[in-house]
């Protein structure tokens, strides 16, 4: 059973930073492009970032590049987000998925994680 735990959600104040964290497990990945995508309240989802598990490549959105940092653990099957100086606006629930090529639209993908909610308060 394919399964995406993401963990590293909370609450945290603006200009601090946090660590996301997307635990693959129940098939082999490395043929992957792994995705975060968040959703805030009221507001579609979006794309956040992505990276390739044979590459390394990454890819962000224009809003937190700079900001956040995607990479992954190719031991330990775990793919991170690390994110700074962050912002009210990055408020959201933040969802894993894996999809077999980079995609900023959610249809693409073709495994989800259930998200963890990070709060960012002014």
């Amino acid at each position: 059973q394919v399964q995406l735990v993401e963990s590293g959600g909370g609450l945290v104040q603006a200009g601090g930073s946090l660590r996301l964290s997307c635990a693959a497990s129940g098939r082999t990945f490395s043929s992957y492009v792994m995705h975060w995508f968040r959703q805030a309240p009221g507001k579609e989802r979006e794309f956040v970032a992505a990276i390739s598990w044979s590459d390394g490549n990454t890819y962000y959105a224009d809003s937190v590049k700079g900001r956040f940092t995607i990479s992954r653990d190719n031991a330990e099957n775990t793919v991170y987000l690390q994110m700074s100086s962050l912002k009210p606006e990055d408020t959201a629930v933040y969802y894993c998925a894996a999809g077999s090529r980079p995609a900023t639209m959610g249809s693409f993908m073709s495994y989800w994680g259930k998200g963890t909610l990070v709060t960012v308060s002014s």
